[in-house]
């Protein structure tokens, strides 16, 4: 990476190129280090088009890591920005063909919305995953009777072979738990989502027992948000935080809605939720009561 140095010279610096990733998060960081290169030397974002024939808007999308990338426009890129070097142009090549690579979740773009693909690309490489609750629990705690019923909830009308479909993509997900980096998810759930008995009493226990399980792992933490408590700090709604090592990749806000949904990445957005987060661990019961908690609401249903 070519960098300019106060007096006018110009210093190198090796490419930062994280050792794991899952495609969609290299992409992110590649962008992320091509916009820096070309903010370094003050090229716009037209100038930079206009080197791969391309417009201004797609050299945006590229530097947000929402399209794929070419070897040969990112070579014409790092020409343009003046890295020459050999040594510092591989690195950012090689890149290429890594965030390239498709990730197993696209054997399910039957049934995977492009908004929320993304999403699942980014939870594979989160090194922390915070979710906040209101009415079911996180699908990557969902045991699979109780996904069934969340799913079927959500879509009435899917066959029964789309709705093994979709039940086969959220277990597939949870094999994350299970990883060698595998990230740590720390869920903190109001108490209807433990109360509300999707599919019956009989998944509802079966839900809780997984639960259970899960807190067995780890990297898996459960916070209970009691009634008792009254409003508190999350009255937006549903939300998940994740966190990664890269560093040139924040801390993303996910928040979903009925057919879309929203990333939120600026600085005091992610601030604005890390702090309700905050507020929402120390408002709801110790995550060592948890245990405690789902056996007696087990117990009631």
């Amino acid at each position: 990476m070519i960098a300019p140095h106060a007096g006018g010279e110009r210093v190198s610096s090796a490419p930062v190129v994280p050792l794991r990733g899952s495609s969609t998060v290299l992409r992110i960081v590649l962008g992320a280090q091509l916009r820096r290169l070309r903010e370094q030397r003050d090229i716009t974002l037209e100038a930079a088009g206009h080197v791969i024939r391309a417009s201004h808007s797609k050299i945006s999308r590229m530097e947000l890591g929402r399209v794929s990338f070419r070897i040969r426009d990112v070579a014409d890129l790092l020409t343009l920005y003046g890295v020459t070097e050999e040594s510092e142009r591989e690195p950012l090549l090689a890149l290429v063909g890594r965030a390239n690579v498709t990730g197993w979740w696209h054997n399910y773009n039957d049934v995977l919305p492009s908004w929320f693909e993304t999403y699942v690309g980014l939870e594979e490489s989160a090194t922390v995953i915070r979710n906040y609750e209101v009415q079911f629990v996180p699908g990557l705690l969902q045991s699979e009777g109780y996904a069934r019923a969340v799913i079927r909830l959500g879509f009435p009308s899917a066959s029964e072979e789309e709705l093994e479909r979709r039940v086969r993509l959220r277990m597939a997900r949870q094999r994350l738990l299970r990883g060698e980096e595998s990230p740590h998810v720390w869920a903190v759930l109001d108490e209807a989502v433990l109360r509300r008995a999707l599919g019956g009493a009989e998944v509802m226990r079966g839900q809780i027992d997984h639960l259970l399980e899960a807190l067995e792992l780890p990297n898996v933490t459960v916070q209970i948000v009691p009634f008792s408590v009254g409003g508190h700090a999350a009255a937006g709604g549903p939300f998940s935080i994740l966190r990664f090592s890269q560093p040139d990749l924040p801390d993303v806000v996910y928040m979903e809605q009925l057919t879309s949904a929203v990333y939120l990445e600026k600085r005091e957005e992610v601030d604005s939720y890390l702090e309700v987060m905050e507020r929402l661990c120390i408002e709801a019961e110790p995550a060592s009561r948890t245990r405690e908690i789902l056996l007696r609401i087990r117990e009631q249903l």
